[in-house]
């Protein structure tokens, strides 16, 4: 689906015109086409009228790439990336800007433009709308975006904190490395478009941008909490990581030492059993009357001493 979006000298605005009549240039003071989950037709309106540069185009009709921007003749290209809330899954957004005219590329549906879209339809103050007003409302978006589900994973954390008692160690290892997982796709997003908007704020071919200088570095600055925030959150998934793993070590060692000292206990009484277990026919004690019982008796006396040494020293705890 193809949107458009037209500005004209009087501050009018009207929508629907056609991609041909818009790339011609003369009935708008600037305009704005959403290619919104386009079909190959209607990709090929990148070609013609709007003619822009074919590795511009193909890195468009090429997923995913890299956040980035090119200089071309007339124009700059710009991929950044917004997240599926659910998923955490990029999502490129192609952007193309001039004076004149903007031009947003994205094979899903986007929140964020959609967001601007309806911003900038609704306005009352026409005139404070351009191409580059645009851009920024949208890169900020994307990046308004990117908080939440880090917010609910950090809620998702403390939860964890709140209700681990020791048990379900292997349940709680999956749900860290399930977090450690999302941390990762998050930080995968925020890197490169912190370092795009860098790159922008530095460039000196971005003229028109240099007038919101202190716009963009508000979303730069956010994109460095972001930062920030997943760093904290992957070192906090470590410390419950080796918490985990060493409370599970400790359960271990304990229960391999109460198995230890049974074992020790019973090492005595079956040399006992042992020796008298051999069928020689002259062995001492062994026509006696009361030879079974002493023996028994001499075996539990061994066993309950052990025990009260081993408990007394506290290795049954």
């Amino acid at each position: 689906m193809i949107r458009t979006l037209t500005i004209n000298d009087t501050g009018k605005i009207s929508t629907g015109i056609p991609v041909e009549k818009l790339a011609e240039g003369e009935s708008s003071l600037w305009y704005w086409i959403d290619f919104n989950s386009p079909s190959d037709e209607e990709s090929a309106l990148l070609f013609n009228p709007l003619k822009f540069h074919p590795l511009a185009i193909d890195d468009c009709l090429h997923r995913l790439q890299r956040p980035k921007l090119d200089y071309y003749d007339g124009y700059t290209f710009f991929v950044t990336h917004s997240i599926n809330q659910e998923t955490l899954e990029r999502e490129e957004v192609d952007i193309f800007l001039a004076k004149n005219f903007i031009v947003t590329y994205h094979k899903q549906p986007s929140l964020e433009i959609t967001e601007i879209w309806n911003r900038a339809t609704s306005s009352e103050n026409k005139d404070e709308w351009n191409p580059s007003l645009i851009l920024y409302h949208i890169l900020d978006q994307i990046v308004d975006n990117y908080f939440p589900p880090l917010y609910a994973i950090e809620d998702q954390l403390d939860a964890m904190e709140e209700k681990y008692t020791g048990d379900y160690t292997e349940d709680v290892l999956k749900e860290v490395f399930e977090i450690r997982q999302r941390l990762l796709m998050l930080r995968h997003t925020v890197t490169p478009t912190r370092d795009l908007i860098y790159r922008m704020l530095n460039s000196q071919k971005l003229t028109e941008l240099q007038t919101r200088h202190a716009y963009y570095s508000d979303i730069h600055d956010h994109l460095l909490k972001l930062t920030d925030m997943i760093d904290s959150n992957r070192e906090l998934t470590k410390d419950i990581r080796d918490s985990v793993l060493s409370m599970n070590t400790l359960e271990t060692n304990r229960v391999m030492k109460v198995l230890t000292v049974i074992t020790t206990i019973f090492m005595p009484l079956t040399f006992i059993a042992g020796i008298y277990g051999m069928n020689f026919e002259y062995m001492p004690e062994t026509a006696w009357k009361y030879g079974y019982f002493v023996s028994l008796g001499v075996m539990g006396m061994i066993a309950a001493s052990m025990f009260l040494f081993f408990w007394k020293k506290g290795w049954f705890k």
